[in-house]
This record gives C-alpha cells, structure tokens and sequence, in this order.
C-alpha cells in the first residue's frame, strides 16, 4: 500500500520504517530540511534501538523515502499519517496548530480519496478539527468532502523500544466514523494492518473520540502508578520500610502487576508530562476537575528534586565546593530525549546551590549540552559548573558523591573498587534503586535509594 507519513519526527520515523519493513511504499514528508538531508544521507536524527538499520535497509530496498515536497507527499499516499507534534501550549493544553496545518495542506492538494489517520497524540475532538480543516480546503475547489475519512489511531510506543512496541504491538486502536466514508477506512486500515494481526488480532476498532480519549487514558493510568509508587516510597524512607519490597509485595497481585511500579526521581519525556496535562485541560473545559491527575503531576514536579533533598540533608543546603558525579541524563534508558528529563531539574538545583556537577550519559550527551544551554541562558556562571566526560568513571575523579539518574543497564555492574577508589568519600544516591542496600554496606559505601530502608 502506498502511505504517507507526515512529520519525520519520533512517531514519523518509527512508523514509516516499520510499514516500509511490511511491504509498504512510504513517503516520509518534513518540512525541515536540515531533517531530511540527515535522513536522505543516511544518518538518523533521533536515537532509537534498531531504527537506524531498519530505515537503511528499507531505503535500500526503495521503500522509504525523505522530502520536503508537500505536493509530492499528498499525491503519493492512500492513506496519510498526521505524526507531527503536539507541544503543551501554555495553559497546559494541547498545541494543535502542526496538526491543523498538516490537514490543511492534505485539503489543499489532493485530488482523490484519502484516508487520513490522526497518529499524533491530540485530545477528544481533534479529529472534527482536522476534518474541518481537510473540508474547508476543498470546498474552495469545489471538491467534496467525502473524498476524506479522518480516522484516530494513537500511538503506544516506549521511547528504547519503540521498534519492538510497533512490530509486536500488545493493541491497534482503530477510531472510525460509522457512515460509508468511515467503513471504508476502516477497512483499508485493516488491510493495512494486517500483517501486525497474523499470530491473533490485536486490533481493537470504536468510534473516532473513544480512541483519541485511550491514549490519553493509558498514559494517564501509567503516570499515575508511577507517582503513586513515588508517594509510597517517599513515605517507606520515613517509617523505615523498604519500597523493593513493598513492590513485590503487591505487583504480586494479578490485580496489580509489576509494571511501572518502580519508584524513583519521577518521569519525564515527550509523552507523560505533556498527555496529563492535556488529559487534565480538556476535562477542565468539559466542566470536569480531574483531582487525580493534579496530584499525580504535583507528586511528580516534587518527585524531581527528592535526590537534591537527600543530597542537603547530608552534606547542607552550601553546596559550595561539592562535586557531584551525575550517571545518566536521559529521563528513561535506550533514548537520548531529554524533554522534561528528571536529570535536567537535578543538576539546576545542585548548581543553585553552589555545586559542581560532572555528568556522563552512554546516548544522550550531544542532546543533553544543547539543554544546558537553554536552561543556564540566565546564568552563564552556573553553566561553567557543569561538565560532560566521555566515561562514565571519569565523572567520578575527586566528586564528593555518586548521583544516579537513569538506569543504564551499563551502570547495574560498575566496577565498585574502582569507584571507591575514585570519589573523595563513598557516597551513591541512587535515583533509580539499581543497587542492593546491605550489599553496599557491606563493600563500604554509604548509600541512598528511593525508599529503601538500610
């Protein structure tokens, strides 16, 4: 089938390379050059595992391809993908103005039917905007509107495995209107899908806003657990419990589950951060106050800082010629997105404080010396103060303490002799629970997790 992807971005990328990997012909349309002469050079923007050789090979295999033509892009596609994004504007909601554009131009240009798929996470009620747009656009040719069917079908990709999450998806939502244009996009979304359903169908069909509300829903259901298990970890380091245990305890519990009950320096992203907020904004306008999801984002903003605290109530709040060692940067393993990451909150504070800060990622240092520029615009001083090395026991030399951020799995087995041996005392904050606390006694190491109790 011949589809077009509109936005070349995260989802854009990951989508179009996964298609194109099933058969398809597809057009990766952005309208950053820069982007696309990256792309069409062989080189991919983003980090994700198993994305880079899958996009060679289906580019080799004439499959995929990369332009800035608009034009082009509409012609080409049966179906066109809207994966741009959806910034949080300032009152918290959903910016859709990228969304709004992409169907405008989809309208403006085509000449026969097509199915547009909204894949950019956008609130209940995008969909009517973007069939507005897409129908104002061919009135003024005198086109009708019926030659578009405007179909939800959200994303649910992990940011590290993101290519796994779309070639063995746990569910395909399907969001279609009910009238003829919308069965039949329905139907070609089916085929389009279709390999991804061999094994046993994963593909859940419901109306347009039911799916436009499930991805906002299942990333607020996530977030939520998350928050939740940073309150009670918060409340284990007070009464002297341990969080891992507690965790088992009711992950145990089929009820319950394992999965994203870890506690920890809080979440970050491109995704939670911004769907809560926009969950909780369009509830707001529909009358409705989502309590919930308010504490959940305010569980989270504190959650960011609660390493800085340990870090005060152990060495005081002068940080004045301290060094911290800073492991990990990216706010989650396998990415090198650094929107909304927990490390970028972590390091500020230390440095308001008087603090030094060396920093190693494996993935996400180029991306993580663009966002230090942003966030010490104002303060060229402070910026001075935090540095970047290329190994991860190079940050160690002469720091006061270990700061463990994101749970690279290269940071579960370091060699903790040599780590001894390079930090002026044993100290490890460990943001991210990766280490046993009575084993660390037990090699010399004062250490401190996220709720638990030594």
């Amino acid at each position: 089938m011949k589809v077009t992807i509109i936005g070349s971005g995260y989802v854009g990328l990951v989508t179009g390379a996964c298609l194109a990997e099933q058969g398809n012909d597809i057009f990766c349309l952005d309208l950053d050059p820069k982007k696309i002469a990256i792309l069409n050079s062989g080189g991919v923007p983003i980090y994700e595992p198993g994305l880079k050789e899958m996009i060679e090979r289906n580019r080799a295999a004439g499959r995929l391809q990369f332009s800035t033509d608009i034009a082009a892009s509409v012609a080409h596609g049966d179906i066109q993908f809207i994966a741009v994004g959806t910034p949080p504007d300032e009152d918290g909601s959903a910016d859709l103005q990228y969304v709004v554009a992409a169907a405008r131009n989809i309208g403006r240009h085509m000449t026969t039917p097509k199915v547009v798929v909204d894949k950019s996470t956008v609130p209940v009620g995008t969909a009517e905007k973007v069939t507005a747009a897409i129908a104002e656009e061919l009135n003024k040719r005198s086109l009708s509107p019926e030659l578009c069917s405007v179909v939800s079908n959200p994303e649910f990709l992990k940011e590290g495995a993101a290519v796994e999450d779309f070639m063995r998806p746990d569910r395909i939502v399907i969001g279609t209107d009910s009238n003829p244009p919308g069965l039949r996009a329905r139907e070609q979304m089916r085929k389009l899908y279709a390999p991804f359903n061999r094994h046993h169908e994963r593909t859940y069909y419901m109306d347009v806003k039911s799916a436009e509300l499930t991805k906002y829903a299942a990333n607020a259901m996530l977030a939520t657990r998350i928050s939740f298990m940073n309150e009670l970890a918060n409340l284990a380091d007070v009464v002297g419990a341990d969080i891992e245990a507690v965790r088992q305890g009711i992950g145990s519990d089929s009820r319950i589950g394992y999965g994203f009950l870890y506690s920890g320096t809080g979440y970050g992203g491109s995704c939670f951060p911004k769907d809560v907020s926009a969950l909780s904004k369009t509830a707001l306008e529909h009358g409705r106050d989502l309590k919930i999801l308010q504490a959940v984002e305010a569980v989270n903003e504190a959650q960011k800082t609660i390493l800085v605290e340990k870090i005060e109530k152990r060495f005081g709040s002068d940080l004045k010629n301290r060094k911290f060692a800073i492991w990990g940067l990216a706010f989650k393993p396998n990415t090198d997105d650094m929107r909304e990451a927990p490390s970028r909150v972590i390091i500020a504070e230390l440095v308001k404080r008087g603090a030094s800060v060396v920093a190693y990622d494996p993935v996400s240092m180029p991306e993580a010396a663009h966002c230090f520029e942003v966030d010490f615009a104002n303060n060229p001083e402070g910026r001075k103060r935090v540095s970047m090395v290329d190994q991860s026991m190079e940050a160690l030399d002469g720091c006061d303490a270990l700061v463990i951020v994101t749970e690279w799995k290269a940071f579960r087995s370091p060699d903790f002799d040599l780590l001894k041996q390079k930090l002026k005392s044993p100290i490890i904050f460990d943001g991210r629970n990766l280490y046993e606390p009575q084993a660390m006694q037990e090699l010399g190491f004062e250490y401190q997790g996220i709720g638990r109790h030594n």
